[in-house]
């Protein structure tokens, strides 16, 4: 294999077909069954000894589960042990919430498998003898399943999630952009390039009339609607950025603050998490260069001159002006297009001055 070229892990996502619904719904209740049961005796036994199980440690409680009645199968329930060992410890809490079965409030099924449970054949994923149909628009023919697990959504459809290996190259592209993030508009390049967004603005009076009529289900298929057109258009937008450029600049702005506010539902809406995330991993796949610059005062700042004159926007009244004029230069400037220029600017400049390594940090400190 070439130095170019890479193999990464990536997660893909088919859709099963309806009428193998009932046959996972059965087994998600006995995954549930599971998780209550270790989650309980983990409780019992942190609160004895003091003592964390680790996921070797559940193993053996559940030994031969499956031949008390349970049609799970034998790594389906290890691989339960081990999701629940590693949620533990992200939560750092001694019991984890109850899976439920039934009830208003029940949990969304989910049966995590390991590699060696499934395989896929003639267009079909055979786990436990049984073969299994989907829409397979990847074509799982050509990639070998890893991990994975069954899925269910708040509409009651079910999902294949499934780890492959995937050969990545790196793109010849040599141009940089830089990203500015908003809320009247998701994103703005310094090409000019612009992310909308305000998916759920467009349906917000739809959704609020089902909600008011008490339509459970036209409500969840609005909600669906909502997350996968914001999911399209923000993967169509990173996927041009990571395939038409060699460096990509994104200012550290965070909406942890922000979600407190008034501005909550347009922050949200505008996912810049998602996005980020999106460039992180598909530019790591691709060889580019994705690097977060601190944005402090690129709005203000004439992205022509290099000035922060007394004309440009400032605080929460300079929030409603979209473009401006620079009193030192004379340069006309559309407020986001100039911060992400700015954006661009100083991903240049950290390039040019080098980004000291964790290593490097550790040796100065250390020398000092």
């Amino acid at each position: 294999m070439s130095e170019a070229t890479r193999l990464l892990t990536k997660t893909l996502r088919l859709r099963i077909k309806d009428k193998h619904t009932k046959a996972l719904c059965a087994q998600a209740r006995e995954v549930n069954l599971v998780w209550n049961f270790i989650n309980e005796l983990s409780e019992r036994h942190t609160r004895r000894t003091r003592k964390f199980f680790s996921a070797y440690d559940l193993n053996k409680y559940t030994t031969g589960s499956t031949k008390e009645g349970l049609s799970l199968h034998s790594q389906t329930v290890q691989a339960i042990n081990e999701e629940f060992v590693a949620r533990r410890k992200q939560f750092k809490k001694i019991r984890l919430s109850w899976r439920k079965s039934s009830g208003p409030h029940r949990s969304l099924g989910w049966i995590p498998f390991k590699q060696s449970a499934i395989t896929y054949r003639n267009g079909q994923v055979h786990y436990q003898g049984k073969a299994i149909g989907l829409w397979d628009s990847y074509g799982l023919a050509d990639y070998k399943l890893g991990t994975g697990s069954f899925s269910e959504d708040s509409r009651g459809r079910w999902y294949l999630n499934a780890t492959i290996k995937v050969a990545c190259k790196n793109n010849a592209a040599n141009a940089s952009v830089g990203i500015d993030l908003g809320l009247k508009e998701c994103a703005v390049a310094s090409n000019g390039q612009r992310l909308i967004g305000g998916n759920y603005r467009k349906l917000e009076a739809k959704l609020g009339l089902a909600q008011r009529a008490n339509k459970k289900q036209l409500a969840k298929s609005l909600h669906a609607k909502i997350k996968n057109r914001r999911k399209d258009q923000l993967h169509k937008f990173s996927t041009m950025l990571t395939q038409g450029y060699g460096a990509i600049f994104v200012g550290n702005i965070s909406s942890s603050k922000l979600i407190k506010t008034k501005m909550a539902k347009s922050t949200l809406d505008a996912s810049w998490s998602s996005l980020k995330t999106m460039l992180e991993y598909k530019s790591d796949c691709a060889g580019v260069i994705y690097e977060e610059v601190n944005e402090s005062y690129t709005t203000q700042t004439c992205s022509c001159c290099g000035a922060r004159p007394a004309s440009s926007p400032k605080g929460r009244i300079g929030l409603r002006i979209r473009e401006w004029t620079c009193c030192d230069c004379g340069s006309l400037n559309d407020r986001d297009l100039n911060a992400a220029r700015n954006i661009l600017a100083l991903g240049h400049g950290r390039l040019a001055g080098g980004i000291p390594s964790k290593l490097e940090g550790e040796m100065s400190t250390y020398s000092s």
